[in-house]
């Protein structure tokens, strides 16, 4: 497929875009308040302390360990002390890899110390490809011309199950974790194994926040923090419904769900959408993304972006 019929291809399909009504989505995340410090705001940490406290109720009165994720329900974490909520007994956190964190590799570069990398299930939410990254345009693997901008998030879904990775950090890495997904909105969620069996700990998820909550609680409302993070790269708006997956990016997590076997794959293939939220990447790779899978990334960025 050559660049021009490539472009053609890609924006017959953005006009379709507004005219696919989206799925229902399983919960309507309120607003939150995240903040790295480590001064609680008590409303909020009220907030993630009685979910939790649901949770641990619900434990109790459960006849085995564990719960199922159907009597569990996913939480946000707004404040840093929130995560030590759900922290295991020797002081960890658990993290769910749902993108590049498919590979054991590109996680290990982000946090050097994880420990007990695995793979696991977790109900009720899908992949969309809707974000924009700017770490793309600073690598100089976005494509602005043809949309070829983004990278992956998870909202709620119902009927939807994501074959995902879990691994711990260690709480001092807590508020770098913070700080570097500043955009996402994060959950407290419960994974299970393959097998059915759920965790004993909930792990964080990021999910899809929104453009107003970004400037507002991770910029503070201030034009200079959001050009800082953004605006620099000419981008005024982060999570759309008319953008495209950054090729080199959509590459590698597909070698990264086939490295982790023919579960994980197929559920990649299967269960991670275009911003459409119709169109699936196996559906994708066939028409107007077929090439991707052969192109090399840049020689600077074979290893990060190997799978």
């Amino acid at each position: 497929m050559t660049a021009s019929s490539s472009f053609l291809t890609l924006n017959s399909q953005f006009h379709l875009l507004t005219q696919i009504p989206l799925k229902p989505t399983l919960i309507s995340t309120p607003k939150s308040i995240i903040s790295t410090n480590t001064t609680n705001n008590p409303i909020n940490h009220l907030v993630a302390a009685t979910n939790f406290n649901r949770y641990q109720m619900a434990m109790a009165a459960s006849p085995s360990p564990s719960i199922s994720t159907d009597q569990f329900k996913p939480f946000q974490l707004n404040e840093m002390s929130d995560f030590f909520l759900i922290s295991s007994p020797s002081g960890y956190i658990s993290i769910c890899g749902f993108g590049s964190l498919l590979s054991e590799r590109s996680a290990r570069s982000t946090f050097p110390d994880l420990c007990n990398f695995r793979v696991a299930r977790l109900q009720g939410f899908r992949r969309v490809f809707a974000h924009v990254a700017p770490i793309f345009f600073e690598r100089g693997i976005a494509k602005p011309e043809t949309k070829e901008i983004s990278s992956l998030s998870v909202e709620p879904c119902e009927g939807e199950e994501l074959i995902v990775t879990v691994f711990e950090i260690q709480k001092s890495e807590v508020p770098s974790f913070m700080e570097r997904e500043l955009e996402f909105r994060f959950l407290a969620v419960l994974p299970e194994t393959l097998e059915g069996k759920t965790f004993d700990n909930p792990a964080v998820l990021c999910a899809r926040s929104s453009d107003e909550e970004f400037f507002n609680v991770g910029c503070k409302g201030s034009k200079e923090v959001y050009h800082q993070h953004y605006g620099r790269y000419n981008i005024d708006k982060i999570w759309r419904d008319d953008i495209f997956p950054c090729r080199t990016y959509m590459r590698h997590c597909v070698l990264a769900a086939k490295n982790l076997g023919d579960t994980a794959y197929s559920n990649f293939l299967d269960h991670t959408y275009l911003a459409d939220r119709q169109t699936t990447i196996r559906q994708y790779l066939a028409t107007a993304g077929s090439g991707i899978m052969e192109e090399e990334p840049p020689e600077s960025l074979k290893t990060r972006y190997g799978g």
